[in-house]
């Protein structure tokens, strides 16, 4: 039986890590039982041109304002689906008038996010326009929501402060894509890695001072993939651009990957794809401890946690040194990644939260990972733990 679905998205297929993997990542693998996706971006070609780049208001607006007619005009075939999906949020700016009006239509909608959205947050490249989110339009969007679909338990949490029926699907990573290098030599000076945006490369400052100090001790180049024009005195930066065609190729010149986040509660709906796109091409990788990422990662079995500068130092000069450790978590890290976080997993569970959205009828809303064996047990991080 065919099921049809109404995907709407912020973004253009293919441009948006969030999108990426989620729905764009299941999608084949939902294709295979039945479903039929149609995706209509709020974005158009020429809004996502100019969407990041700073200034630029009147553009912004005026292209804002044609996105918003095209959802208008899209509202009148809401009945020709069973179900819409809703990523994120409907438009791109102002309140819950298109998510209401999905709900009025009848047609159930599931809706997923995984970030803390609902958290007000000053965008470095909008920051007038930020203030036309409407953060609190998160909490909306779940209590109208037949089924909410979260990255991970903060998320959920708030979620099931209006809606009990909250599926945790975590971030994926497509695992017959993403393979390890068999046989990858170890280059010299090893490679630190970063991938981001430009929106996010306030993350990676906050080790600007720990890499500058790791240099002093030891050699390494550091690959920043986002932001193609980060310069760091004392370090030897390779910058570029984040491109599709060339993602993978990019990170696999990497030999350690990190993930800093500061510790605030837009960092805690972080979902940890950073750190999963590193596990999952066997590339050992140190995060902070905030958030999912203690969750994915137990430390000195699949990567490494750090807290404070000293740890920071400490830990990715471990790996610098030692090609028989980054061996060795990068290895654990990608077992991880095939047996709870790949899209083959998870995709049989976005099914079942579609097929009981239809049906009306209830899925198990405590389920979190259940569907996955877990690799081992999680043993926690405190900061200072000094175990390796």
């Amino acid at each position: 039986m065919t099921m049809r679905l109404l995907a709407l998205m912020p973004s253009l297929y293919d441009t948006s890590p969030g999108q990426r993997y989620r729905l764009e990542q299941w999608d084949p693998l939902l294709r295979e039982r039945g479903v039929e996706i149609t995706y209509e971006p709020f974005e158009s070609p020429e809004l996502h041109q100019v969407v990041y780049k700073p200034g630029l208001l009147g553009t912004k607006l005026k292209l804002v304002t044609g996105a918003v007619r095209r959802r208008a005009a899209l509202l009148n075939k809401i009945k020709n689906y069973d179900v819409v999906y809703i990523f994120r949020e409907a438009a791109l700016l102002g309140p819950p008038v298109f998510e209401r009006l999905v709900y009025q239509s009848g047609v159930p909608f599931v809706f997923d996010f995984d970030d803390a959205i609902f958290v007000s947050y000053k965008s470095p490249s909008n920051g007038y326009l930020s203030y036309l989110k409407f953060a609190g339009k998160t909490k909306t969007n779940c209590r109208l929501a037949a089924h909410v679909m979260v990255g991970n338990p903060y998320l959920a949490d708030y979620a099931r402060q209006v809606n009990q029926n909250v599926t945790i699907i975590p971030t994926t990573i497509d695992t017959n894509k993403y393979q390890p290098i068999t046989g990858k030599v170890a280059k010299n000076p090893v490679v630190i890695g970063w991938t981001g945006s430009y929106s996010t490369v306030q993350h990676l400052d906050t080790l600007r001072s720990a890499l500058q100090k790791l240099a002093k001790l030891e050699s390494f180049k550091l690959r920043v993939i986002g932001t193609p024009t980060y310069q760091l005195e004392g370090v030897d930066v390779l910058a570029s651009q984040w491109r599709s065609d060339t993602e993978l190729e990019d990170l696999n010149a990497i030999d350690i990957g990190v993930m800093p986040l500061p510790d605030d509660s837009w960092s805690k709906g972080k979902c940890g794809l950073k750190a999963l796109q590193f596990m999952a091409l066997g590339i050992p990788t140190v995060c902070s401890p905030v958030g999912v990422n203690t969750d994915i990662i137990q430390h000195n079995e699949n990567g490494l946690i750090a807290a404070t500068e000293e740890e920071w130092i400490h830990k990715l000069s471990l790996l610098v040194r030692s090609a028989e450790l980054r061996k060795r978590l990068g290895d654990a890290g990608r077992k991880t990644v095939e047996l709870k976080y790949s899209a083959t997993a998870q995709a049989p569970r976005v099914f079942e939260v579609l097929e009981s959205v239809i049906r009306g009828s209830k899925v198990n809303v405590d389920s979190v990972l259940d569907s996955a064996p877990a690799t081992t047990e999680n043993h926690g991080y405190s900061a200072g733990s000094e175990d390796i």
